[in-house]
Formats: structure tokens, sequence, C-alpha cells
């Protein structure tokens, strides 16, 4: 393989990987867009309406090929269909959407690494054929990457906005509201800093309007957010009105023990700054740095050694 085939096929490889952080970086920057919007008195279902469509768009002309990878049976009770609860997907063809994007991204990947390696006239043996089943690869997993990244996304939002629901919901009881009022208030009130635990919390209303037991709502709640510290207070509010003890006060003593996990994650993040620094420092900014300073000395020898050598041979 020649120079330039390596260096196009490297291109390739260059490009689908930054389209997987593009598409990562859009699934989270949604979510400060829609911020945004609530803040500036936009409508929040119009957001929700748009992002809708365009899964159903997806899904419209993906359909024939997401037939060909999508399960006939078993995935309401699969651990896919919990991701995308996670990741806060409830749309109906969000399935035949991811699966679709999955099959396209598998077959077409590849073919557009086939038609560069055949204009640069590569041979399809040993290397090409491993860059063919890695683009293949590449084009599979890239949702799953996708979806993990917006599972996160929000799952950081949740937890970092949880504690200031605890502390609204503390208030709220404390001055005389039931449970389902303080959960009411608190997501009405919470929806200007975080839509994602706002709308969460409205969903545990409408589960409780709709005859849902208490319990049965609050683990619905903790089994679609999957964040540990609202799986705690789920657990803190069964066991408070089983045994019969302050919900006020055990929302107070949880809420400082979020706030401390909250921080201690903090304190982590930033400690491991250095160690991610160290491999720019040594591999982008050291090399550059030792070239500005070295540079002029080495030349500087150069010119004088290499005539004194000369004359004396």
């Amino acid at each position: 393989m020649s120079n330039l085939q390596i260096t196009l096929l490297v291109l390739i490889f260059v490009g689908t990987f930054s389209l997987a952080i593009w598409a990562a970086g859009s699934v989270a920057g949604n979510s400060t867009r829609r911020r945004l919007n609530r803040l500036l008195g936009a409508a929040e279902e119009t957001g929700a309406k748009t992002s809708h469509q365009w899964v159903d768009h997806v899904a419209q002309a993906t359909r024939s090929l997401a037939k060909l990878s999508l399960p006939d049976e078993g995935f309401e009770s699969s651990a896919l269909r919990r991701r995308f609860m996670n990741a806060g997907i409830r749309s109906a063809s969000a399935p035949m959407a991811y699966f679709g994007l999955k099959t396209a991204l598998a077959l077409g990947l590849p073919f557009l690494t086939f038609a560069v390696m055949t204009a640069t006239r590569t041979p399809l043996k040993g290397m090409g054929l491993m860059v063919l089943l890695m683009a293949s690869a590449v084009g599979y997993y890239l949702p799953n990457l996708v979806l993990s990244k917006a599972v996160q996304r929000r799952q950081r939002e949740i937890f970092e906005n949880f504690p200031d629901a605890l502390d609204l919901m503390t208030v709220c009881m404390e001055a005389g509201l039931g449970t389902e009022a303080a959960l009411t208030k608190v997501a009405d009130e919470i929806g200007h800093k975080s839509p994602i635990l706002s709308e969460e919390l409205h969903l545990v209303n409408l589960e409780l309007r709709a005859g849902g037991s208490r319990e049965r709502a609050l683990r619905n709640l903790a089994v679609r957010t999957a964040v540990d510290e609202v799986e705690g207070f789920v657990s803190m509010i069964i066991q408070a009105e089983r045994f019969g003890t302050s919900i006020a006060q055990s929302l107070r003593v949880h809420s400082d023990t979020v706030r401390m996990r909250r921080r201690q994650k903090a304190e982590e993040a930033a400690t491991k700054v250095p160690l991610k620094l160290l491999f720019p420092l040594i591999f982008c900014i050291f090399p550059a740095l030792m070239l500005v300073i070295m540079g002029p000395a080495v030349i500087q020898m150069i010119r004088t050694v290499m005539p004194a050598m000369a004359g004396h041979g």
C-alpha cells in the first residue's frame, strides 16, 4: 500500500470518529438548547414534538433495513429498552430508528471504504480486508456510543440538580405539604433549572393521579433514571413511610449526603486533570518547546562544528 492510500484510510477513520464525537456532542447540546428555550419562554412541547418527528422520519427511512436486525419479541423487557428510558427516549419509533441506523451504518461505511479503496486502486488483501471489517464494526457500534453518551449526559444532569430538588422538597414538607403536593411543587419549580428532572417528577405525579401506588411510582422513577442517588431517595421515602419516621428530616440528611457525593465527584474529576494533561504535554507541547529552545543552539553548533571538522579532515 502506498503512502497516499494509507493516508486516505486514516482520514476515513478520523472522519468516522469525528462523526461520532459530533453526534454525541449534538445529543449533549440538546439539553442546553432546551434549557435556553425554556428560560426565554419558548414552548417545551414544540421541541419534544420536533424530536419525535425526527425519530419518526429516521424510522420511516430505515424501516426496511431495521427489519434485518430488529428483534421480533422480548424488546419490551430487554436491557436496551431500559437504556432508551435512561436516555429519555420514549418514542414508539425509537427502536426502529435505532436498529435501522445500526444496519445502515454497518453496511454503508464498508461500502464507502470499498469505494475509496477502489478509487485509489488498493488491493483487497490483508490490510484492505481488515479495514473493511473495522469500518463495519465502527458503523455497527456507533449508535451504541451515541446512546451511551445520551444516557451519561442525562444521568449527570439529574445527579447535579437532585440535591436542589431535595432541598425544595424539604422546605415544602416542613411548610405542611404532603408528599404528592411537594413533588408537584418541586416539579414545577425545578423545571427552570433542570427540565429533565422536572419531566421525571411530573411523570411520577401522573402515575399517582392515574391511581398507581406511591411505592410503584417512585420505583419506576428509579428505573427510568438509573441514578444511585435517586434510588437511595426512593428507598428512603418508602422506609420512612413504613416505619413512620419524619420524611422531612430524612430528606435533609439525604440531601447533605448527595451534596457530599457531588463534591467528592468534582474533586475526583479535578485530580484527574493533571493525568489527562500529561499526554498532550509530552507528545504535543514538549516537542515543540524543545524545538524552539534547542533549535537555534543546534543550528549554531552545526554551523561551528561542521566547518571545523571539515578543515581538520
